[in-house]
């Protein structure tokens, strides 16, 4: 199942959401002082790519003042928009009944497009993780 919803999620939203997240990774990553939203922007790319069967988690050791900072730098920079971003397409794939799994995993990205340091991305047995650890 979780196969399945990875195929349409691709078709429908996730591989354009990708690319914006893999485009503002190699922006992030040409300036020197934004190479770490850059890796955050890339590992966000691969879990948008396939978000069912994995989720976000806090990683170890990965909460000290300087991630704080950068995230409190990415939230008033770009994160706030991307949420936007999510929220409005989440809706948009609600309509139908096909899209509901969809929105639910687009939801399910907007807390780590909004606090994207200090987290790792793991696999799950479940299609839905309904837990943000």
């Amino acid at each position: 199942m979780k196969t399945l919803l990875n195929i349409i999620w691709l078709l429908f939203g996730g591989l354009w959401l990708a690319l914006g997240y893999f485009l503002a990774g190699i922006v992030c990553c040409l300036l020197v002082i934004t190479i770490p939203w850059g890796l955050a922007s890339f590992r966000i790319a691969s879990y948008t790519l396939w978000p069912f069967g994995r989720m976000v988690v806090d990683k170890p050791g990965g909460n000290g003042v300087f991630t704080l900072l950068g995230n409190v730098i990415w939230l008033l920079v770009a994160g706030i928009w991307i949420a936007i971003g999510h929220v409005v397409t989440a809706f948009a794939m609600a309509i139908t009944i096909v899209g509901i799994p969809l929105a639910i995993a687009n939801l399910k990205l907007i807390p780590v497009s909004l606090m994207p340091l200090g987290k790792q991305i793991v696999p799950t047995d479940r299609p839905f993780a309904v837990t943000y650890r």
